[in-house]
């Protein structure tokens, strides 16, 4: 073999234990990359896992879902939030129909509108994305909200447990809030008017919407929970005949419904003449807008409840009529706790809403009112009559709780004629009576308003817009030894908004949860495979 043989051998031989040893190398690279490619793979999916399942721990106790709604319908408010924050006790709630079927009602409503030319979003689906909230809060405090659906037809049994604490009857489509073996019940009718239509709104064709089922929900909450109720006979009967006109009507229910019975008191309706009004059975009389005067028995059978055989401790709220003026035996007894409700209306050219009848108040009383969510929001009176105090020499303690701006004056509702003389007049005053027994003092109290429109619905609930509601209640808790209560305001729906129905949001749940983490995989397997084949 020639030496150029022999360089040419060696050269071969060199390069090709050269790439021998280059060869391991490359896979050895290829096998760094690769398995630093699976771990961070391995890594990004366990921190992906962590993540989903701490966020599902919390989200159980801390809500954070996002309401991108204009006007935050899936939200609930400051006043329920901390209602449920403060909850010691376990409360039930159990819905008489399956949890599908309130996207089935939204969808019945909007299709009976269209029929009439309107189009309209009647969002029922709220009510169990709200409830879902309940139980979201209730668990940053000590107590709990559970929350379940059942069909009353398929499984009658679910309701057994309510029917010795209830004695009326639980109807598919009711909700059931329960606690301590004490129930409520709101009925289906007041489910469905859950979403209330404005009916002026209905004639422009451009609907509007106010959803009442936040303090529908919340007043049960708080009603089931409140550890000494009050017990209101709320007059609505004198011997089997109605005591009120039918254009009162409104403002006796308003005030039953949306103030007393909305914040805890448990009212009943009675006969004054016929039914027994025991101060062993009731705590407060309520007797609102009378257009006939009580015969003498009925005023005994008034002192007798207030003086409860020597103890007192029981209280009476009287609203009169607006017109009404011949009642000699009604306003008798009020004179004996030195109060008279005048034959005229109070009017303001400076401090009123619309017109010098609707009258603005300023509270004369901070200790009887209480305190006040808002107190820059104005107190409205419309057409109240003047209520005065009397000068009698009794033990009677009698104050001014809420009166007229100092600019406002006099209308005789007699002869029509206005008074030229400025100054404060009061629109609600409360009497006491005490008595004394060891370390303890009890008292009566018999509170006269001056205004049946102060409970109109149309004001009180509007509590963003006027404080009636927030101001009468702390005067209905304090007079009665009631425990604080919370008004929970109604929230008017915007039309427009974006909000998905539950199919939507089940579709985006499976696109976020599954289609996208699927792509990222298949994307991220593709690069792989290429990658190893180069």
């Amino acid at each position: 073999m020639s030496k150029k043989d022999l360089e040419k051998v060696n050269t071969e031989t060199s390069a090709e234990t050269k790439e021998k040893a280059e060869k391991p190398k490359k896979n050895l690279k290829k096998l760094k990359y690769g398995s630093a490619f699976f771990t961070v793979i391995a890594l990004v999916t366990a921190i992906v896992v962590v993540i989903n399942l701490m966020a599902g721990m919390v989200s159980k106790r801390y809500p954070i879902k996002i309401d991108l709604t204009a006007d935050k319908r899936y939200e609930l408010s400051d006043e329920t939030i901390s209602v449920l924050q403060n909850l010691d006790k376990d409360i039930d709630i159990t819905v008489a129909m399956e949890k599908s079927l309130f996207e089935n009602m939204s969808a019945y409503y909007e299709s009976m509108y269209r029929q009439y030319g309107i189009n309209a979003e009647v969002p029922y689906n709220m009510i169990p994305v709200l409830l879902e909230k309940y139980s979201m809060y209730a668990e940053q405090g000590k107590g709990s909200v559970s929350v379940r659906y059942v069909n009353i037809d398929k499984d009658p049994d679910v309701l057994t447990k309510y029917s010795k604490y209830y004695n009326g009857s639980i109807e598919n489509g009711a909700i059931v809030v329960y606690a301590d073996e004490r129930v409520e019940v709101i009925p289906s009718d007041d489910v469905l008017g859950m979403i209330k239509a404005d009916q002026a709104s209905m004639q422009s064709g451009s609907p509007s919407f106010v959803f009442a089922g936040e303090s529908t929900l919340t007043s049960a909450i708080m009603n089931v929970t409140d550890a000494h109720p009050v017990k209101a006979a709320v007059v609505k009967t004198m011997n089997g005949e109605t005591i009120y006109g039918e254009s009162d009507a409104h403002y006796v229910e308003t005030l039953e419904n949306s103030l007393l019975t909305k914040n805890g008191y448990s009212c009943t309706d009675v006969d004054i003449k016929t039914d027994d009004i025991s101060p062993e059975e009731y705590d407060l009389i309520v007797i609102a807008s009378p257009t006939t005067d009580f015969t003498e028995d009925i005023i005994e059978k008034l002192d007798a409840f207030l003086y409860n055989g020597g103890k007192y401790d029981r209280n009476l709220i009287y609203i009169p009529q607006i017109n009404s003026t011949e009642l000699n035996n009604i306003n008798a007894f009020l004179a004996d706790w030195n109060i008279e409700i005048e034959n005229n209306f109070i009017m303001d050219d400076q401090y009123a809403v619309s017109q010098i009848t609707n009258i603005m108040l300023c509270i004369d009383d901070a200790d009887t009112v209480g305190a006040v969510p808002n107190a820059a929001l104005p107190i409205i009176a419309p057409y109240s009559r003047e209520v005065k105090i009397l000068d009698k020499n009794n033990d009677n303690v009698v104050k001014s709780v809420l009166r007229s701006y100092d600019n406002s004056f006099i209308g005789d509702m007699l002869t029509g004629e206005t008074g030229t003389e400025r100054g404060a007049h009061s629109v609600a005053v409360l009497s006491s009576r005490e008595h004394a027994e060891q370390f303890n003092t009890y008292k009566s109290n018999v509170l006269v308003i001056g205004s049946s429109f102060m409970t109109s619905s149309e004001i009180i609930t509007q509590t963003s817009a006027y404080n009636n509601a927030n101001v009468l209640i702390g005067i209905f808790n304090n007079m009665t030894g009631k425990e604080s209560g919370t008004v929970i305001p109604e929230k008017a729906l915007q039309q427009s908004y974006i909000a998905p129905t539950q199919q939507q949001a089940k579709i985006i749940s499976i696109v976020l949860e599954w289609v996208i983490p699927a792509l990222v995989a298949v994307i991220g397997l593709f690069v792989l495979l290429r990658r190893r084949n180069r």
